[in-house]
């Protein structure tokens, strides 16, 4: 089993992601503690373990009000930011939960571990931000 890197902050998200802008202001917390040169583990739990399912795609649907602007989805998203800081961000998803909603294809960067295994991810890192519902 692979040792979970020490970090600056784990933030663990839970519970249905696009139920509001939750996903949204998580990632750009994300984005702004790498680009100040901070370290950063995240953890999906529940629904949260469906943002980076490849089977997502690049893009969202067509936005009705803005037809020639192209979205990413959140596994775009998540892929560019693990692109850009391969050695400070770190993402992982809760094996039971994932599997409990038949979320097993994501992008090859994601790290499934038991959630037993949580602790050790809290463990490693010096702050912990829980974003969503338990």
């Amino acid at each position: 089993m692979r040792a979970v890197p020490r970090t600056d902050v784990l933030v663990t998200l839970m519970g249905a992601p696009h139920a509001d802008d939750t996903v949204t202001t998580a990632l750009r917390l994300v984005q702004a503690m790498l680009e100040r040169g901070g370290s950063v583990q995240v953890w999906t739990c529940g629904y949260a373990t469906l943002l980076t399912q490849r089977g997502l795609g690049e893009h969202k649907p067509r936005n009705l009000a803005e037809w020639e602007v192209d979205y990413p989805t959140t596994a775009t998203l998540v892929a560019d930011l693990l692109a850009a800081h391969p050695d400070t961000l770190f993402w992982y998803g809760c094996r039971f939960c994932s599997d409990d909603r038949g979320a097993v294809d994501h992008l090859p960067q994601v790290t499934l571990r038991a959630p037993a295994r949580y602790a050790d991810n809290v463990a490693a890192a010096a702050k912990t931000v829980l974003v969503g519902v338990l």
